[in-house]
């Protein structure tokens, strides 16, 4: 049997977005090695395998510079690892249209759901703030009626939209560094969410690559 092709993954800790290529990378079982980067004084590997963003998540899938699969943004990295990995939940449905409608909520979650809500919590006070706080509940009312009926996301197991959506897991401590009293998803408000943000924080491969929140709390507010 052939060695596995080696995967590396470069990332920085407390980046909710390098956490997605990890949990994907678990999720299927996907043997690589972390790369922690100083986004202050990047890496010559960065640099040169993502000249365009310069940013993290970055993916490697080989270890020859010229045949290496160089895999750029958190979620087409977990669309890619979805790909070539046949082991652990599929992360992406069958069917056509369902995986359409996954990758439009993927989306929405990381783009206009999480923007909105970054807004709100560090927006001075004042009518601005009120109002992405008003947007942001509207966004979460129609992440909550995703989920209706449904464990995860995707179903019975942890997809391409709860990997997107897993910011929501890491709200309470910027809540908590941003001196935000009321929560933004409260049970009463959000019942199918808050269950939804333990299940996905307390399953097995998530939890490996997951900082609790005490690190959380020490990066953010040091």
């Amino acid at each position: 049997m052939s060695e596995p092709v080696p995967v590396r993954l470069l990332g920085s800790f407390g980046s909710p977005f390098t956490h997605r290529a990890e949990a994907a990378l678990r999720l299927k079982g996907v043997p690589y090695e972390f790369i922690q980067e100083d986004l202050r004084s990047k890496s010559e590997l960065l640099l040169r395998h993502n000249p365009v963003h310069k940013k993290v998540p970055l993916l490697l899938h080989g270890d020859d510079d010229d045949d290496i699969r160089v895999v750029a943004e958190s979620l087409v990295i977990v669309e890619y690892v979805a790909w070539f990995s046949l082991s652990g939940p599929p992360l992406l449905p069958a069917d056509p249209l369902a995986r359409a409608a996954s990758r439009f909520w993927a989306q929405f979650a990381s783009d206009k759901c999480s923007r909105t809500l970054f807004k709100a919590l560090w927006t001075p006070e004042g009518e601005t703030r009120r109002g992405f706080v008003e947007e942001a509940k509207k966004n979460l009312a129609l992440m909550e009626a995703q989920l209706e009926g449904r464990r995860f996301f995707g179903g019975d197991s942890i997809g391409l939209l709860d990997i997107a959506a897993s910011g929501l897991a890491w709200l309470p401590v910027l809540e908590e560094v941003a001196g935000v009293e009321t929560s933004m998803i409260r049970e009463e408000d959000y019942p199918a969410l808050c269950r939804w943000r333990g299940e996905y924080a307390s399953d097995e491969a998530v939890m490996k690559c997951l900082p609790s929140r005490d690190e959380m709390v020490a990066y953010y507010w040091p």
